[in-house]
Formats: structure tokens, sequence, C-alpha cells
């Protein structure tokens, strides 16, 4: 796969983690970053959502929550906006969890399977908001980030004036631990993205040789890679994906 040429810029974002609510938090994380604990782990709440109807809120687990809470934060309040959620792993907590009922020859909740899928927090924000505007799930792995900027660029192309891009994950269950590549930690972040204006953003993507594919990389999931670029005004990241390699600048 190759990748040249998407530019655009952030119109708005937002972001929360455990211990990490405010935007001053962040900034500060931006310039010494530290590792991010679990909820309930003596770091404070989960994420209010308190713009979202008690009844609803209720269905949405603890990476729901975080999604949630920063697709309406970056929204602020406006409508029919396009809108792309990235995650990794999803809800696999929850289908880890249906699928030990099962074992246990238990049925299986309806309510529990309509919250495990992919698409569980984009349909809940879409239910909330009696919004119909287009909005997709999706996973890539390690580039699932760099794969829901290139979906947003293309339905900005496409004449999406505004995307809403959030991107949000959890560590994996204790059942699948031992497939994490890259030391997991619970976050969100959300952008709000334009055509490129002022203080633009590059992403580019080439094949990386073998070499560059087997070297050792940042130990921090995608997600904090690319929201560390974005805060700390780093002028460049380079991420290995694999046999990928994607490449990050901003206009100065």
């Amino acid at each position: 796969m190759r990748v040249d040429g998407l530019k655009f810029s952030i119109a708005a974002h937002s972001a929360w983690a455990p211990g990490l609510a405010t935007a001053e938090a962040w900034a500060g994380w931006a310039q010494a970053p530290v590792r991010i604990g679990a909820a309930g782990g003596g770091v404070g709440p989960d994420p209010a959502v308190s713009a979202m109807p008690a009844m609803l809120r209720r269905r949405a687990g603890f990476l729901g929550k975080m999604a949630l809470e920063v697709a309406y934060r970056c929204l602020d309040g406006r409508t029919d906006i396009a809108a792309v959620f990235c995650s990794r792993h999803g809800e696999v907590s929850r289908a880890v969890d249906l699928l030990g009922e099962l074992s246990q020859g238990e049925p299986m909740s309806p309510t529990g399977f309509g919250l495990a899928v992919h698409n569980a927090s984009a349909g809940l924000f879409s239910i909330a908001r009696t919004d119909r505007a287009n909005h997709m799930a999706l996973s890539a792995g390690a580039a699932t980030v760099e794969h829901g900027v290139v979906e947003a660029c293309g339905l900005l192309a496409d004449g999406a004036p505004m995307v809403l891009l959030v991107v949000y994950d959890c560590a994996l269950p204790a059942a699948l631990a031992h497939f994490e590549d890259c030391d997991e930690q619970p976050h969100a972040w959300a952008w709000l993205m334009t055509a490129p204006g002022a203080h633009a953003i590059s992403l580019a993507c080439d094949a990386a040789d073998a070499a560059d594919a087997s070297a050792p990389g940042s130990t921090q999931p995608g997600g904090l890679d690319v929201l560390h670029f974005q805060l700390s005004g780093a002028a460049s990241l380079v991420r290995q994906a694999g046999v990928q390699r994607w490449t990050w600048t901003r206009d100065v």
C-alpha cells in the first residue's frame, strides 16, 4: 500500500484518559509522557458523558464512555457531520465475556451482543443525537489510526465539509493479553478534520524495508504516538506497522 498527498487541518480536538481529563493535563503529558493507568486504579472516575441521556449512557462500558466523551466534546453541539470511529481492539472484553457465558451453557444476552460489535459506540452516539450523518467503525491492526485518517480524508475529498475522527482503545482482557505487541493503555481522542488550511498535517505511507520493519519502535499504542505528535508540536512522526512506514508531518 502506498499513500501520497493526504493533507488536512484540525478544527477542534479533545482527549480523555484515566487521570487526564483536561486540556491542561494533556498539555503536561505531551511535554513529559507518563504511562496511563487503568480506570479504578486510584486515578479518577469513568468519563461522565453528561451530554448523553442516562438511559443510553448506562449501556456503554468504560471503552465506549471514553469514545463518547471525546466525541461529544469535540463536536460541541455540531450536527450532521460524518464520523469515523477507530479502535484496534474495540469491545473485545465484552466479546470474551459472552464467549465465557456460552462455554458455561448460558444463553447469550442480545443486549450484550449488540454492545460487543465494533460499531457499538458509533451507533449509540448516532442514536443519542438522533443524527443521521454517515458514520463508520474500523480496525486495521497497528495502523488503525492511519487508516482512519485515510477514510476521513476520503470523505473530505467527496465533499464533506468536516469529519469527526474518534480514536479509542484499552488493554486486551487477561485471556488475550499475550497477544499484545505494545504497552496498551486506555485512551481516547477526537479530531474534527477539515480540508487543509493553516497548520495542516500531512500523512504519507510507503513500504518499509526489511531492516526497518524488524527494528524496535515505540512501545506506546499507535493512538498515543499520534496524539503525542499532535499535542507536542513535533515536526514529524514516523511509525512502523508491519511492512508499512507511515510518515506524519506538519506545516511550519
